[in-house]
């Protein structure tokens, strides 16, 4: 037997003893490359056109560059009219507010945009902000669209606290924020120390999709919170809180909280839905919708 057939023979041996371990090293290289493209929570360019062409509504789907931050936003009813901002949460992208933005009552009244925030959607997907950050861009965001007329924030979740920093940093910009489950009390977030070991490395690569950016927001969110409260009672618009009283991940007991701290809102209404969890905007969408039809 040659060198070369010995060589070949040692070769074939050794592959066939580890090939367990080499199944698994291509299995690991296999997810590494997918894994960012799994969970992305986000509604292809295709099935926006389709989503909104079954229910004949106009759309315009685009991407504003800020600084250095692409925010990704689909637009719905006529443009003049006054405007309600959707915030979703996390993880999450516009289309947790799809069924509003095509509501033909909603839009007889409102300009509607919902927006992919910082790290989700298709804005700079799993690069992940503070809430400061979030707040700051998407207020430049709005700047760049403004149509002169009111604007009022609607925010779910996560989308909660942003929307408030950002009625704490302009608070003469916003006519009204409504609050879906919004997580504002920094003594409520009890930190799961368990996402530390997901934000470093090697393991944060093996994080699908959208659970990575938000992954990190909500480690960074109890800290977030108690920067913001010493300025809570900059708030100076009309404020709605809707929340249920078993959610499982945001605590009721945030509604005592804001309306402890926010003292210097123009109005501030408390809907509690009774035994409502977490996801009011898709279980009480009647609800929410009449709500937003009411705005002052």
């Amino acid at each position: 037997m040659t060198n070369i057939e010995n060589h070949k023979t040692n070769y074939i041996a050794i592959l066939k003893r580890n090939k367990f371990k080499v199944a698994i090293v291509f299995l690991l290289l296999f997810y590494l490359v997918m894994c960012p493209s799994c969970m992305t929570m986000r509604t292809s360019l295709k099935d926006t056109k389709e989503l909104f062409a079954a229910s004949k509504t106009r759309y315009r789907d685009s991407t504003v560059t800020i600084d250095k931050f692409p925010i990704h936003y689909i637009e719905t009813g006529n443009p003049t009219y006054p405007t309600l901002l959707f915030v979703h949460g996390s993880p999450g992208s516009w289309d947790a507010f799809k069924d509003y933005l095509k509501d033909t009552l909603l839009l007889k009244k409102y300009r509607m945009i919902s927006i992919d925030r910082p790290g989700f959607g298709f804005s700079n997907f799993r690069k992940a902000e503070n809430l400061g950050t979030q707040s700051h861009v998407i207020e430049q965001f709005i700047t760049k669209l403004n149509n002169n007329n009111s604007l009022y924030l609607v925010g779910h979740s996560l989308g909660g606290p942003v929307i408030v920093k950002m009625a704490t940093e302009k608070p003469n910009d916003y006519k009204g924020l409504v609050i879906l489950a919004g997580a504002i009390d920094p003594k409520a977030e009890k930190p799961e120390h368990w996402r530390m070991a997901f934000k470093a490395k090697p393991l944060r690569y093996f994080v699908p999709g959208a659970l990575l950016p938000s992954n990190d927001e909500l480690w960074w969110l109890k800290q977030d919170l108690v920067r913001m409260k010493p300025h809570l009672n900059r708030i100076t618009s009309d404020v709605i809180i809707i929340h249920g009283t078993k959610d499982e991940l945001v605590p009721y007991s945030n509604v005592a909280f804001m309306k402890k701290e926010f003292t210097n809102a123009k109005s501030l209404k408390v809907i509690s839905i009774k035994d409502g969890s977490h996801f009011i905007p898709w279980e009480n969408y009647e609800l929410i919708r009449n709500l937003l039809l009411e705005l002052k």
